[in-house]
């Protein structure tokens, strides 16, 4: 029998037995009793200065790295602070374990000291979450909740640990496999659902390889290259998927949805079949859904049967691996294309008609002020393909996903379905930590980075070396766009002050970062190359930028994609004669 150790030590060797390399946390009363292994353990623990930073720090790191990320965090306060992380990475697919101290065993239903219901709260947002009670079972808690996080369709996993649990005497007992009663995720589709989806290829006119962010979750970007030139249909790339495929294949339209290419978003609506890889149809996609690709049919391949049906009625179900899916298709593909390949030089010319006539682009503003499209894009042009450019959400998320060319997957990293404004700065730490070798670039909004830029200090101390690009156009910007729309520029509560309070500057000085200012297009390239040069500290440079620069194209919330329109008129720019 082995030697009795802690339930707190027992904790310490199940995620050193996990693979854990790296966690971010905060200590506090319940949690503490782990704390004191995690001293000595071979783990790196980074101390964040909030637990919603340690959340999204652990989606960075994920992301980037492909690992399951780790947080930790005591009861009551410090596990509802990552209720926002938690929900934004199961809302994205992403693999999180974090790790919750609870009350003692026995005042759990008392309204303690700190405590709160952390399992009842979080079980909407996780894919599934535990509360350990006897310190026996930590080990195999532990082991299930990364099997869980890391296999199938991916995502937030959450363990709440009795601080009893952690105290009490237990022997460490690491299971040798894992077996979950009910949860056996799909990796093979069927063979007829394969022979299905190559038929209805083969007969189609004008396909649209429809990909979502389950493609990178898959690591099948090099098969869905293989899958696009065979087919030789057009391939859009959603917000989660951007780094797939290379922007720059001449395949690729762009990236669909409420501010996506014309291109993309019309063939999508006028495809006969769409091609659907690890997405779910969302509504940013969409449209109105009644509208959407309105002469379809629907192959749809997911890991998730639950995806299957739910947005979109669909015409054949691929349900497994992405990987596993597009290999499976692949020859099945070429032997139908042997007795008929279809002709898609007609849609072809329609889709490049589309591309030509509306590319994407930007108005420099009248008034000689800053357009933060072109920072934007010299940013990504200076630092190029192989950075990681993580960003907050709003205009400058939107712009970061038009303006930057992606060209390899785990290169963009942003808050899609949640849509979580404060997640760049601790994210783009995450990120760093999973890729230390490579430039990470937070691109964030002045009213984004507000939120979370204490994580600044975690960096400075942590030798965690991130680049952060505020956009700073003193709004919140998204919100003013909607009002100069819809409510007839009324800005109730979205100017910032940003340009004169705080200084953003001193302010990256003040924690231990090099702050640098940006004003004028000039200026531009000088202060991006500055901060490029810049590695043994954390850079925040503040590009002082136009306040009323807009994202388009723009499919107005709750309209048909039908609808898009490229300028401050809102009028659509198809009438019923052209499409």
């Amino acid at each position: 029998m082995s030697a009795q150790v802690t339930g707190a030590q027992a904790l310490v060797d199940s995620l050193e037995a996990a693979g854990v390399e790296v966690m971010f946390g905060i200590p506090g009363g319940a949690i503490l009793p782990a704390y004191d292994p995690i001293f000595d353990s071979s783990i790196r623990h980074i101390l964040v200065r909030h637990e919603q930073g340690a959340g999204h720090a652990a989606t960075g790191y994920a992301q980037a790295s492909g690992r399951v990320g780790v947080c930790i965090a005591t009861s009551g306060p410090g596990a509802t602070n990552l209720v926002t992380p938690l929900a934004d990475a199961q809302m994205d697919s992403v693999p999180i374990v974090a790790i919750t101290g609870q009350v003692a065993s026995a005042a759990i239903g008392t309204d303690a000291f700190q405590e709160a219901d952390i399992r009842g709260i979080t079980m909407p947002v996780t894919k599934h979450n535990f509360l350990i009670t006897d310190p026996r079972e930590i080990a195999r808690a532990i082991a299930e909740a990364f099997h869980i996080a890391g296999t199938g369709r991916p995502g937030a996993v959450l363990v709440d640990i009795a601080k009893d649990a952690l105290t009490k005497m237990t022997d460490f007992d690491w299971p040798a496999s894992i077996s979950l009663p009910g949860y056996n995720p799909i990796m093979d589709p069927t063979v007829e659902s394969i022979r299905d989806a190559a038929s209805l290829i083969a007969e189609s006119k004008s396909p649209v390889l429809y990909i979502g962010g389950g493609m990178i979750k898959s690591n099948a970007s090099a098969e869905l290259m293989k899958l696009a030139e065979l087919t030789g249909a057009p391939v859009v790339t959603t917000l989660m998927a951007l780094g797939s495929f290379p922007d720059s294949h001449p395949q690729h339209l762009g990236m669909p949805g409420m501010h996506g290419t014309v291109a993309a978003v019309t063939a999508l609506q006028k495809a006969d079949l769409l091609i659907t890889l690890g997405a779910r149809f969302d509504d940013r996609v969409t449209g109105k859904l009644s509208s959407f690709a309105p002469n379809a049919k629907v192959i749809h391949a997911d890991i998730d049967p639950a995806e299957i049906g739910k947005n979109r009625i669909v015409d054949v179900a691929l349900i497994g691996d992405l990987k596993a899916t597009i290999n499976a298709l692949l020859p099945e593909l070429k032997k139908k294309f042997e007795s008929s390949k279809p002709d898609l030089t007609e849609w072809w010319s329609l889709c490049n008609g589309w591309r030509t006539k509306y590319p994407l682009g930007f108005d420099e503003p009248t008034d000689g002020s800053l357009s933060p499209q072109y920072v934007i894009q010299r940013l990504g042009q200076i630092a190029g393909p192989d950075a990681i450019y993580v960003a907050g959400v709003g205009q400058h998320q939107m712009w970061s996903s038009q303006f930057v060319n992606y060209e390899k997957p785990r290169t963009w990293i942003n808050s899609g379905g949640l849509g979580t404004m404060g997640f760049a700065v601790p994210a783009a730490m995450g990120a760093k930590v999973g890729a230390p070798d490579t430039v990470v670039w937070a691109i964030d909004g002045d009213g984004c980075f507000q939120m979370t830029n204490q994580e600044l200090v975690t960096c400075a101390l942590n030798n965690i070396p991130i680049k952060v690009a505020i956009i700073n156009n003193e709004s919140l910007g998204m919100v003013r766009q909607w009002q100069t729309l819809f409510y007839n520029e009324r800005y109730s509560n979205t100017d910032l002050h940003s340009k004169r309070i705080p200084d953003f500057a001193k302010l990256a000085e003040a924690m231990g970062c090099v702050g640098l200012r940006c004003e004028s297009k000039e200026d531009v390239d000088r202060v991006i190359n500055e901060a490029m040069a810049i590695n043994d500290r954390p850079v925040v440079v503040d590009f002082s930028v136009h306040r009323d620069a807009m994202v388009w194209p723009m499919v107005a919330a709750g309209t048909s994609n039908d609808d898009i329109v490229i300028a401050k008129s809102m009028a659509p720019i198809w009438d019923s004669q052209e499409l």
